[in-house]
């Protein structure tokens, strides 16, 4: 299974905001996060990157 980190840029600063990601929903300018055991967070921002390599999706904060 491949599983994401998923790190919010803001203005050059990251925060790591979710480990374990399996699933994103995009929907305007929010992306719902679900994670391996089911928990989920929703953040405003758009997909700037996504690094299969590094396990990492980078968001810009809108």
């Amino acid at each position: 299974m491949c599983e994401l980190k998923v790190i919010l840029d803001r203005d050059g600063e990251r925060e790591l905001i979710m480990e374990s990601v399996t699933k994103m929903v995009v929907d305007g300018d929010s992306i719902e996060l679900t994670g391996i055991f089911g928990d989920r967070s929703i953040i405003s921002g758009s997909i700037k990157e996504i690094d299969f390599t590094k396990g990492e999706t980078l968001i810009i904060e809108k």
